[in-house]
């Protein structure tokens, strides 16, 4: 039978057959799968029978791994037992004339099962007949046994049906011995996580931002796990003075957990329910003071003409080309390091008879904008042009698991950085500071300073009305940066 096909006698249809691992038997019920395929051709039969077996075999890996226990099972274990407590103590009340509600009636299948065993059958009236000899009192034993013989099936059943591994399986026994010892169970559960990640990813292309939020509920969630604390004000506000982090990161985290408030209390049907009346826990919070880097709050340095030909020297005696080639880029234009990373061939424009970088949308409308190519710079972007092998200006290793182009190279800057002697304070972004402080310096009005850089401007005239700067303006104004190299 090595198709799995069988014919029984007198018939011409056929059967699919698939003999039961005897490990799994007990499990499935049968020791042997039997289906017909409702057909007497056998061409028709080996196709018929492939998937039937495929959901066998399915049934029978699901049998052997076991089923994973459900969320919130302690608190299903726990309202079990104590309901089989309570069915147990209205039997003994009801010994004494006290109105109790009757027992549930058993499964017909199990009532069967159980009289056909008449060994079975002959112990258990043994056992009742034991008990009724000492009149009430051998009543109460009995029902106490009883609820005592009840409650054991439980882990029996648990194990029979689901996959418990050995920290689960102590759990059990401790939940049912004592029941108080259930620690508050958070409703920030992985399902939830997983649903609110997806309802995010259906409105945002941001998956940097989406990790950050997603992972920030995953460790409040370990928390109120660890902590036994349910979701409210103060487990909150514990959770935060536990983190030694600035109160703008703090404030990051309340922002995450208001995002999964809102999505819970409006999508999530159950706690919906559960929180209808509640307010949210994340909001009205006196963050704590300190914490964080030992930079945090202090301004960003600027980089001299001096630091940046220290630095772009420190790259070239490092045999990095790329990184020196980014760290002119940063002096002459203040881009941001993504943004002169993203910039290829195609970026490279001419207008009004002026060459210029097209800067695409990235942090803000803004930050799109045409910009002047400082004269200093034009042999590195002639250069850079003709040698590119893949289009983009500034070569890089692989971007990272969110598509940024700067993540490497940035990485790389900041050991540069570190080796030569600045502080944390100087870092690729302070080449904007640098940019703007020269051009304010130089008299350039501060509308087309903001323009060169990617800044909105702030008035409604100039950001609604005005079509900005001529490109032979924005040129002038470029030009009077000092050029790195004389």
């Amino acid at each position: 039978m090595a198709d799995n096909l069988i014919q029984k006698p007198g018939e011409n249809t056929w059967y699919v057959k698939l003999a039961v691992p005897r490990d799994v038997q007990r499990k499935l019920g049968v020791k042997v799968l039997v289906q017909s395929l409702k057909t007497g051709l056998r061409k028709e039969a080996m196709d018929r029978r492939l998937p039937i077996l495929a959901a066998w075999k399915a049934r029978i890996k699901s049998a052997r791994e076991g089923i994973p226990l459900p969320e919130g099972w302690q608190d299903d274990i726990s309202s079990l037992s104590a309901g089989l407590g309570q069915m147990f103590e209205n039997q003994k009340l009801a010994l004494v004339g006290v109105a109790a509600p009757p027992l549930p009636p058993i499964d017909p299948a199990i009532e069967a099962r159980m009289k056909g065993n008449p060994r079975f059958v002959a112990a258990f009236e043994a056992f009742v007949k034991e008990h009724l000899k000492d009149g009430l009192a051998g009543k109460v034993r009995l029902i106490d046994e009883m609820g005592k013989s009840f409650q054991s099936t439980i882990p029996k059943l648990l194990t029979s049906r689901f996959n418990l591994s050995a920290d689960q399986r102590v759990e059990v026994n401790e939940v049912l011995a004592n029941p108080t010892s259930l620690k508050a169970r958070t409703p920030i559960t992985p399902a939830r996580i997983k649903a609110f990640r997806e309802f995010r990813e259906a409105r945002s292309t941001n998956k940097k931002h989406i990790d950050q939020q997603v992972g920030k509920m995953e460790r409040l969630s370990k928390f109120l796990k660890d902590k036994g604390l349910p979701l409210n004000f103060d487990a909150v506000d514990e959770w935060l003075k536990s983190m030694d982090r600035a109160p703008a990161t703090l404030g990051q985290h309340l922002m995450a957990g208001t995002a999964f408030w809102k999505w819970a209390t409006k999508y999530d049907a159950a706690l919906r329910d559960e929180y209808k009346d509640k307010v949210n826990p994340f909001i009205g919070h006196d963050l704590p003071q300190g914490g964080g880097a030992e930079t945090a709050g202090q301004k960003r340095e600027m980089y001299t003409r001096d630091d940046t030909l220290k630095l772009h020297q420190a790259a070239l005696d490092n045999k990095d080309k790329p990184l020196a080639d980014l760290i002119s880029f940063g002096w002459y234009t203040g881009g941001r390091i993504e943004e002169l990373c993203l910039l290829n061939k195609d970026s490279v424009i001419t207008v009004e008879g002026i060459r210029c970088f097209d800067f695409p949308k990235s942090k803000s409308n803004a930050s799109k904008r045409v910009v002047p190519i400082h004269p200093s710079l034009l042999p590195i972007v002639d250069r850079l042009c003709a040698d590119t092998t893949d289009t983009f200006l500034i070569p890089t290793e692989s971007a990272d698991k969110y598509g940024k182009r700067s993540h490497a190279i940035s990485k790389a800057f900041g050991r540069l950085r570190k080796a030569a002697g600045f502080s944390t304070l100087h870092v690729f972004h302070s080449f904007r500071h640098t940019v703007v402080t020269g051009l304010v310096r130089a008299d350039v009005p501060t509308p087309l300073a903001k323009e060169l850089v990617g800044h909105r401007e702030g008035s409604v005239t100039h950001d609604v009305y005005s079509k900005g700067a001529s490109t032979a303006q924005k040129l002038a104004a470029i030009s009077k940066l000092p050029a790195l190299h004389e």
